[in-house]
């Protein structure tokens, strides 16, 4: 069980990367530095905390979930 959930979190970390760069691209290309006051770091900032940080909670957490099926195995 915890093999299935450590390849689901592993897998579900993939995608929000991939959304994640398919997002910025889609930012970028329809950012326009004449009507937006913000720079764009602030977009790729935000989509940071919305995409790569429960990337990174997720990938972690499948980490520790592979550990201790290694660990219950022994």
């Amino acid at each position: 069980m915890k093999e299935k959930l450590s390849k689901l979190f592993l897998g579900l970390s993939l995608v929000l990367i991939i959304i994640f760069i398919i997002w910025l691209i889609i930012d970028y290309i329809n950012y326009d530095s004449f009507s937006n006051s913000a720079p764009f770091y602030a977009y790729i900032l935000i989509r940071s905390l919305e995409f790569i940080l429960p990337s990174l909670i997720l990938f972690i957490i499948s980490i520790v979930l592979k550990k201790k099926e290694e660990k219950d195995e022994k």
